[in-house]
């Protein structure tokens, strides 16, 4: 049996390496191969998985959706001595798409139970943990900006929030009630890259996209509007919730035509769909690549519809704003629904 599995191993892995193309701009020539001194390591993005950041102990690991469970891909990897990422920013920012594929293979060939988790049971952590950059995008479509009084914009009005923003399916925002009470949910679909981009064309764009999830760019609209500055608002702690899942972009035929909801309490409050941004998805990634280059792990809130409490038309002292003890539900379609509690 062991032998076997030894084996289907490394036909696996050769045929994953050998079926992976890689271009120029994939590959790092810097990092030997495992078990190949000098040998370069082929920088890719994965490709047809749907992908867990899972909380373990102090840190993180790599979950990937099986037909039969949740792959622990660090228990594969030290199961069959092959190469495994060790958590998605592993995996994105160095470029590990490849050993993934290859240890995916591996595991389908010979499969064995002991390398699969329960999905109910796991412990989800942020999509990413270590983005240099979270990019923001606000008042990306035509009814939001009309319901809030905000003018069309000319151009893509970027601004961002930092790490201590990011939140997981089934975690919780502490409301900092002693800054302020405005408090309203924003249902986005989220881009995170998987390769370098700067000076993209928007034909190009969408090939520097890994993949999606569903996030939440929480706001304290208080905060927000205290300032001409959108980021004291955007950025407490907990106030970029991101999951439960990254689907890979060859898996999402068309990221500007995708159903997203907002539930408070059941209740839904947003009902939208994607195809309506003012941007779109690729127009957003050229425009911020001649801005900035926007590294692998690097992740975009593209904004949200119409439907927030930001927008109701009467006076903010009487609008439901979100308390301690309120659920929300975003969904997009294809990428799973993001819940989240308040206290």
């Amino acid at each position: 049996m062991g032998n076997r599995r030894e084996f289907l191993t490394a036909t696996a892995a050769g045929l994953a390496a050998a079926a992976t193309p890689v271009r120029a701009a994939d590959e790092r020539t810097t990092a030997p191969g495992p078990g190949k001194p000098g040998a370069p390591a082929p920088f890719g993005m994965p490709r047809d998985m749907t992908l867990i950041n899972m909380r373990r102990g102090d840190g993180y690991t790599l979950g990937v959706k099986m037909k039969d469970g949740v792959l622990d891909v660090a228990a594969a990897g030290s199961g069959l001595g092959m190469p495994a990422p060790t958590d998605m920013d592993d995996l994105l920012q160095n470029g590990r798409g490849p050993a993934l594929r290859a240890l995916i293979d591996a595991v389908e060939a010979a499969p064995d139970g002991r390398f699969l988790l329960a999905e109910p049971g796991i412990a989800y952590g942020p999509v990413v943990t270590r983005p240099e950059k979270i990019i923001m995008m606000g008042f990306n479509y035509r009814h939001h900006a009309e319901e809030t009084g905000t003018p069309i914009p000319k151009d893509p009005p970027l601004f961002n929030k930092y790490n201590n923003a990011l939140n997981h399916h089934g975690g919780t925002i502490t409301l900092p009630t002693q800054a302020a009470r405005e408090f309203d949910y924003e249902t986005e679909l989220v881009m995170v890259f998987g390769r370098e981009c700067r000076n993209v064309s928007e034909a190009d764009a969408l090939d520097y996209v890994a993949g999606y999830c569903t996030g939440n760019d929480f706001s304290a609209r208080d905060l927000q509007t205290l300032t001409s500055q959108f980021m004291i608002g955007k950025t407490s702690d907990g106030f970029a919730p991101l999951g439960p899942y990254l689907v890979t972009s060859d898996r999402v035929k068309d990221p500007n035509d995708l159903t997203l909801k907002t539930l408070v309490n059941g209740q839904v409050r947003q009902d939208w769909n994607t195809s309506d941004m003012i941007f779109n998805c690729r127009q957003l990634i050229s425009f911020a690549s001649k801005v900035m280059t926007i590294k692998p792990g690097d992740i975009f809130y593209t904004g949200t519809p119409q439907g927030v409490i930001f927008g109701e038309k009467i006076p903010r002292q009487d609008r439901a704003w979100l308390k301690p003890g309120d659920e929300v539900v975003s969904e997009l379609e294809g990428l799973g629904a993001l819940r989240f509690k308040l206290v």
